[in-house]
């Protein structure tokens, strides 16, 4: 097997900047300069998403971000000892010792099960002191691999003993069953589950877990679990087969929280369990219910996360449609969509069309442009039941999924649109929750999520749409279309300053979405005679481009405000923000915010304003400069996206030499020594 750490992998005493997306980045280039990712930039984007669903700061001093990442070729762990820790989110302060998990995309159950191994290994306090005290790399690459069970004495290397055939022989402890799951499944995941498990040996609390991980899950005996005096889900995704769990007392948190605070969880799912009126897991054979409300999480959190799942479901619908559709006119001409249902269905290969319009690319290019185009309409007619869908799904689990696209379907058809797609997917999704919070017959329990929840929250949801809520809704959408159609000179120049500062206010978070959202779902009701959602959707994408691009326009014209780091994601931001990814200058915008954002801001405000003003127009929804073909007035597209970038550089400039006048730390970023 091959080694998962070796000296070149160690940084020892090293400043390695004051934000994890530095650290991150800088041990990410260690793997990749060590041969062992392809790419030290796709590594990084991949471990910092995993870090903003979950910080991976843990109690201690410790930090453990890590992903799986098709950059990565060889599984392995690279190590940092700060001399400036950095704050990765953990509840005691900030890390000194951070481990990098860079495992393949499809990395094999061995190597999991060892990167499992170091995540429970790192909870021990006598492990963490051994690596603060070592001297050489040499001797962190000893200790991680002596914890790994690699040593000539070790016995063979486990992520986790089988769960117990039976309940401890010990009747008169509480018992409690866990499970622990996160998204990446590779360190939260183990962590969470000794923690839990410590916590109880100390108490005096027997506590037995499964752990649903990549390194495999033992599901605990039927016995066991129908033996336990409460459950714990310490989870961020959903639990396999949770059904098994029905009608035990339960407490459901982030897996995060099993690691700071698991005594706290244990003593909760107890004191729930001897509560009569406490909450208890109903089986609905999929659905996410109880008879109270989950977790922590707040209603508007909830409300937050489902509309954005919606969002992420639907976007790739909407991209592939659009790039499709802007092909189809490209080469089938713009008025392609007088002929493409004509040619598509009595056309083929073998018999070209000889009516067509007279900017197509002859008659093979009229045919191929045809069929684009209506591929790409088709995928476009699911962006609101696909939004809706998923919204549904977001509460509601698998029965909220055909509820939601029915009601969708619905808003479609009635002409309500993006905001009837929102409202159908809400109403289907909180009455398919409901529907599986009722204590249904264990004859009946079987139907509920494939048959009787669909039904009637469908009945229920689209009955409402049609009855009470598509007309008003329908109609207010239609205002807001035909204002947007109406809007010229101030007007127009006015709603691109807003979608600029939105684009720019959070670089790929909640708002950007909202407005990058409300551009793709205008694109559906677009024409020839209609072509402000395509200003809209130029102007849009302009803003977002201009951040990662005047990022790195900053760096080259004030080297000394940027460090090594910096320089480095400068040079990654210009093909980033060429390509519309914002997420280019989250690092700029992690490490600095209060420059960086105001400053994008600015020029996100001016580049929208001009893109609207010169009524540049984007047949695409996603792409960048490399779907010129589907931009009209591209030049003064490009000339509205260079003003913002000069724009935002400038006052980013200005602001590190004058707001604060922080000099960035020489130190930070060093070369990493073979």
């Amino acid at each position: 097997m091959t080694e998962l750490i070796s000296p070149e992998l160690v940084l020892l005493d090293v400043a390695l900047g004051d934000a994890s997306a530095d650290v991150i980045r800088t041990l990410a280039q260690t793997v990749a300069d060590a041969g062992r990712a392809t790419a030290a930039e796709g590594l990084f984007a991949d471990a910092y998403a995993r870090e903003q669903k979950t910080a991976t700061g843990v109690p201690g001093g410790i930090a453990i971000p890590h992903c799986r990442s098709e950059a990565v070729t060889v599984p392995s762990l690279a190590m940092a000892r700060l001399s400036r820790p950095v704050d990765f989110g953990a509840k005691d302060g900030p890390a000194d010792i951070v481990f990098f998990i860079a495992a393949p995309a499809g990395a094999d159950q061995e190597h999991l099960k060892l990167l499992a191994k170091l995540a429970r290994s790192l909870i021990k306090k006598d492990f963490t002191a051994a690596l603060r005290a070592a001297a050489t790399r040499d001797d962190i690459v000893a200790l991680v691999n002596e914890a790994l069970g690699l040593g000539a004495a070790a016995a063979p290397a486990a992520a986790a003993a089988p769960a117990p055939a039976a309940a401890p022989a010990r009747p008169h402890h509480k018992l409690v069953v866990a499970v622990t799951a996160c998204p990446t499944g590779i360190a939260h995941t183990y962590m969470a589950a000794d923690s839990l498990v410590a916590a109880g040996k100390e108490h005096g609390i027997d506590v037995l877990v499964e752990t649903q991980g990549s390194a495999g899950s033992t599901p605990l005996p039927q016995t066991v679990i129908d033996s336990a005096d409460a459950v714990v889900f310490a989870v961020d995704v959903d639990v396999r087969d949770k059904d098994r769990f029905a009608g035990k007392g339960y407490v459901q948190s982030p897996v995060k929280r099993a690691i700071d605070e698991p005594i706290v969880m244990i003593n909760e799912a107890l004191a729930i369990a001897a509560d009569p009126n406490g909450r208890r897991l109903v089986a609905t054979g999929g659905a996410r219910s109880s008879q109270a409300p989950e977790g922590r999480e707040s209603v508007g959190g909830k409300l937050k996360r489902a509309l954005l799942t919606g969002v992420s479901y639907m976007i790739p619908f909407v991209a592939a449609g659009g790039l499709l559709i802007a092909l189809g006119f490209l080469l089938g001409g713009y008025d392609i969509t007088k002929y493409a249902d004509t040619i598509a269905v009595k056309n083929n290969l073998l018999n070209l069309p000889t009516e067509f319009g007279p900017q197509a690319w002859g008659p093979l290019g009229a045919y191929l442009g045809a069929v684009l185009f209506k591929i790409g309409a088709l995928s476009i007619g699911f962006l609101v039941p696909a939004l809706a869908g998923y919204i549904g799904y977001a509460i509601a689990d698998r029965p909220g999924i055909a509820p939601g696209f029915t009601a969708g379907a619905v808003a479609g058809f009635m002409g309500a649109g993006f905001l009837g797609g929102i409202v159908g997917g809400l109403l289907a999704g909180y009455v398919a929750h409901w529907l599986g919070t009722l204590a249904a017959p264990r004859w009946l329990r079987g139907l509920m999520p494939v048959a009787i929840i669909p039904l009637l929250a469908s009945i229920v949801a689209s009955g409402l749409m049609f009855l009470v809520l598509g007309g008003p809704i329908a109609f207010v959408t239609k205002a807001l279309n035909d204002g947007l159609s109406g809007m010229s000179g101030a007007a127009a120049v006015v709603l691109g300053i807003v979608l600029g500062l939105m684009m720019c206010f959070d670089l790929g978070g909640p708002v950007n979405k909202v407005a990058y959202s409300f551009a793709v779902a205008g694109l559906g009701s677009a024409s020839a005679t209609n072509a402000a959602p395509y200003h809209v959707m130029a102007a849009v994408m302009a803003a977002g481009m201009v951040p990662p691009l005047a990022m790195a326009l900053a760096t080259v014209l004030d080297h000394k405000r940027f460090n090594a780091a910096e320089h480095e994601n400068g040079k990654a931001a210009w093909l980033l923000g060429a390509s519309f990814i914002s997420e280019g200058a989250i690092p700029f915008a992690a490490a600095d915010p209060f420059r960086v954002i105001p400053a994008s801001m600015i020029g996100g405000a001016v580049t929208g304003a001009l893109s609207m003003g010169f009524g540049a127009g984007s047949k695409a929804p996603h792409g960048g400069i490399f779907v010129f073909f589907a931009i009209d007035n591209f030049v003064l597209w490009v000339v509205s996206i260079a003003v913002g970038v000069v724009v935002t550089a400038l006052a980013t400039i200005g602001l590190k030499r004058y707001v604060g006048r922080k000099a960035p730390a020489a130190v930070e970023a060093q070369p990493v020594a073979a």
